[in-house]
């Protein structure tokens, strides 16, 4: 995680490696200690189906931020790195956005990026992100699986999350993946 508190939420993982990406999110949404919703989409297609983002925070702010990130790729005609870094400069100037309480996960087949308001753009060195509650659970996962076999990247994500999802109380099972 960032500098921010850990959230109590989702989890988001993705996984970009030789020209493909996957993104996996459990479909859990939480109000305090009390599961609301267990079928979420927490993960999206943008600019034309190139770009893949996913949220973990306030479902309220996520698509906020999705609605921001989708403007500023239209701006940038799909270049995810200029995008990512010019909704990151807003997202903490701005007063209102800089209260929004979430973080993304964005990639598409060059770059990945994990965004936060307080101007975060962090760039995974070895294409592996993780935000949420069971992030560091599917993180190490990910990690291993890519480094230990030879699975398809929807696999391993799949595993990934299967381990999350045993471990943290706020991560399920009704994962929802996208591709490129």
């Amino acid at each position: 995680m960032t500098g921010q508190s850990r959230m109590k939420s989702t989890t988001v993982l993705a996984i970009h490696q030789k020209g493909q990406v996957v993104i996996a999110a459990d479909g859990q949404v939480t109000f305090g200690d009390t599961v609301m919703k267990h079928q979420a989409k927490k993960v999206r297609k943008m600019y034309q189906g190139k770009v893949l983002a996913g949220f973990a925070g306030s479902t309220a702010d996520a698509l906020t931020l999705f609605e921001k990130l989708e403007g500023k790729l239209e701006q940038y005609n799909g270049n995810l790195k200029r995008a990512a870094v010019e909704m990151a400069k807003d997202w903490r100037m701005d007063r209102a956005l800089r209260r929004l309480e979430a973080l993304l996960i964005a990639a598409d087949t060059v770059d990945c990026f994990i965004l936060s308001g307080t101007g975060d753009v962090i760039e995974p060195d070895d294409g592996i992100a993780a935000i949420g509650s069971g992030a560091p659970y599917a993180l190490a996962a990910a990690k291993a699986l890519t480094k230990h076999t030879q699975l398809p990247l929807r696999e391993i994500a799949e595993e990934a999350m299967t381990i999350a999802a045993s471990i943290c109380i706020y991560t399920n099972d009704a994962f929802t993946f996208e591709e490129l």
